[in-house]
């Protein structure tokens, strides 16, 4: 059951209140009034400790000492680990051979255990269930979960405290969970909320377009965060009240990263840069509107910058 407000309070103990930035040079480049929110500021370095946070917290007191166990290559399983450490309870991830060692590190340092498959989702759902079946772990998917998306819809909650008068909110759309988070989050705000989403990893928006979730594309993408496929539960949501999601390309996005981390002196990772990608390719749809950008992480490999 989805429950943003119980979520804000659970979790409100063990995460930031994130702050929202804002540049007069973008606001010029937008002809806009932009708010910037910087989960890339949260801990783990991204809105995804949200999410793994309310998760975690639910657990039943007999649950919790089982540990926790999800599969990821990025922001998720650092952020389940870190929250695991919260209630002093084991987190063991599975990892894909050929995940950037940048994360595999931040898993480790926040306590996880890793456990490394082939590069396959095949391989990941087998290694994983292999691990649940043998120690009764519980397992916390990384967005198509009630308690994922509830913890996720707090960044709204947020955004609706800081800034009056809001017109749009766009949030990047990957597997789902923040976007449809956030939607939950804005309701009955008024607030006409986007998902921003690469063209080579464009399965939400056909699927928005098409009334059916695409289950399987073949992503191609600079936005490593964004190659997951739209989950089930996000795109029910998604379908109900999204206002739309908007394609951007990789091209656009390297430049907004850019723009970000000169203007904004934010460290973001693409995934995050897409969202100004996304209003100014579509400048002239959202001139003179107060707009909300969700910066959904900053956990990027300085070695591999692309400017």
């Amino acid at each position: 059951m989805f429950d943003v407000a119980a979520a804000q309070q659970r979790i409100a103990p063990y995460i930031h209140r994130t702050p929202l930035l804002q540049s007069a040079l973008l606001n010029d480049l937008a002809d806009a009034e932009l708010f910037f929110k910087c989960e890339n500021l949260q801990k783990v370095g991204a809105f995804k400790a949200r999410g793994a946070c309310n998760a975690v917290l639910s657990l039943s007191d007999e649950d919790a000492t089982k540990g926790v166990a999800t599969h990821s290559s990025g922001n998720h399983g650092a952020a389940l680990a870190w929250a695991a450490a919260i209630r002093d309870i084991p987190a063991t991830i599975v990892v894909p051979r050929n995940a950037k060692q940048i994360k595999k590190d931040a898993i480790s340092s926040y306590g996880g255990r890793i456990v490394e498959c082939e590069p396959t989702l095949s391989a990941r759902e087998s290694t994983l269930a292999e691990i649940v079946t043998e120690s009764g772990a519980n397992f916390i998917p990384p967005y198509d979960d009630d308690r994922i998306i509830s913890g996720q819809g707090t960044v709204a909650l947020e955004i609706v405290d800081q800034v009056q008068n809001l017109d749009v909110a766009i949030t990047p759309v990957g597997g789902g969970g923040l976007l449809a988070g956030c939607l939950l989050g804005f309701k009955d705000t008024g607030t006409a909320v986007f998902g921003a989403e690469p063209e080579g990893a464009d399965d939400a928006y056909r699927s928005l377009k098409q009334g059916t979730r695409i289950a399987s594309h073949s992503p191609n993408t600079f936005c490593d965060g964004l190659l997951t496929t739209l989950g089930e539960k996000n795109f029910d949501i998604i379908c109900d009240r999204v206002t739309d999601v908007l394609l951007v390309s990789d091209e656009a996005v390297v430049e907004a990263m850019a723009l970000i981390w000169t203007r904004l002196k934010l460290v973001v990772e693409p995934s995050a840069a897409i969202v100004l990608a996304a209003i100014l390719r579509h400048k002239a749809q959202f001139r003179g509107r107060r707009i909300a950008l969700v910066l959904s992480g900053g956990n990027v490999d300085l070695k591999g910058l692309p400017f």
